[in-house]
C-alpha cells in the first residue's frame, strides 16, 4: 500500500459519509447554529450600540459636570466678590459714623468748655468787682497822703487776697 495513491473504496465512502453529514448538518444543525451566530451577532451589536450611548451619555454628563462646576465656581466668585464688597461698605459705613459721633462728641464739649469758660470770665469779673469795691472801701477808709503808701496797701491787699 502506497500512501500516495489513495484507495478507490476508501475515498468512495469518505465522500459518501462526507455528504450524508452535511446533509444531516444542514437539515438539522446548520439552521440552529446560524440562528445562534445571528442571534450572538445581534447581541453583541446591541451591546456595542448600548456602550457606545453609554459612552457617549457619560461624556454628556461629563461637560454637564463641568459646566455645572464652571458655573459653581463662578457663582462662588462672585458672592465672595460681594461679600467682600457688603464688608468695605459696612466698614466705611461705621467709619462714617464714628466720625460723626466723634465730631458731634467733640462740638459738645467744646460747647461745654465755651459755656464753662464764659461762667468762669463771669465769675471772675464779679469776683474781680468785689475786690475791687473791698479796696477802694479799705483805701477810703485809710487817710493816705503819699502815693508809695498807697501802692504799698493796694500791693498788700492784693496778695491777701487769693484768685482760686
Amino acid at each position: 500500500m502506497n500512501l500516495l495513491t489513495p484507495d478507490p473504496g476508501l475515498v468512495f465512502w469518505t465522500g459518501l459519509t462526507f455528504i450524508i453529514l452535511v446533509f444531516v448538518l444542514k437539515k438539522y444543525a446548520w439552521r440552529p447554529i446560524l440562528h445562534a451566530v445571528r442571534l450572538r451577532e445581534h447581541t453583541i451589536k446591541y451591546a456595542l450600540a448600548t456602550a457606545e450611548q453609554s459612552q457617549q451619555e457619560a461624556e454628556r454628563t461629563e461637560k454637564l459636570k463641568k459646566k455645572t462646576l464652571a458655573k459653581a465656581a463662578l457663582e462662588r466668585d462672585r458672592l465672595i466678590t460681594e461679600a467682600r464688597e457688603l464688608k468695605a461698605t459696612i466698614i466705611e459705613d461705621a467709619k462714617k459714623s464714628a466720625q460723626k459721633e466723634a465730631d458731634k462728641i467733640i462740638e459738645t464739649t467744646r460747647l461745654m468748655l465755651t459755656k464753662e469758660k464764659e461762667d468762669v470770665m463771669r465769675q471772675m469779673k464779679e469776683q474781680v468787682a468785689l475786690l475791687s469795691v473791698d479796696i477802694a472801701g479799705k483805701l477810703l477808709e485809710q487817710e493816705l497822703k503819699t502815693t508809695v503808701k498807697q501802692k504799698e496797701l493796694i500791693n498788700k491787699y492784693l496778695e491777701e487776697m487769693s484768685f482760686n
